[in-house]
């Protein structure tokens, strides 16, 4: 359960910094792929892999902001069974992409970290279907 727990919380920083800067942080990912990257290649994230981090990314923030909404309005006794079907939910949404839980969180870290995957894997990401507020 605790590399669960550090997954989701990996991904609600991604989407925390995703859905907060959406444009600067694609431009700022255009940029510095553009950029030399003097010492650190990109690590070997298959085109496929990409693909499906970023359709499960989308699918992690659309239930995230649901069980956010649903957290917040929920007694204290309810709070309990409702993280836990957050959980649930989560992990089936990266799995239904053909990821793991941990290979989803890895490659959101090295989206973090390589300007070049997180260059690829925003570029998979359609901003209008969940931004549109």
């Amino acid at each position: 359960m605790g590399t669960l727990v550090r997954s989701l919380f990996a991904a609600a920083l991604v989407v925390g910094w995703y859905s907060s800067f959406p444009g600067a942080i694609a431009q700022n990912a255009r940029d510095e792929a553009l950029s030399p990257s003097p010492s650190s290649p990109a690590p070997n994230i298959t085109e496929q892999k990409l693909d499906a981090a970023a359709a499960a990314l989308e699918r992690v923030i659309g239930l995230q902001k649901t069980y956010e909404q649903r957290l917040a309005q929920a007694d204290q006794a309810d709070k309990e069974r409702i993280v836990a079907e957050a959980n649930d939910a989560l992990t089936k949404a990266v799995a239904d992409q053909g990821l793991s839980v941990e290979e989803y969180s890895s490659i959101l870290e090295t989206a973090q970290n390589d300007p070049e995957v997180r260059g690829k894997l925003l570029q998979r990401i359609h901003p209008s279907q969940h931004d549109q507020n």
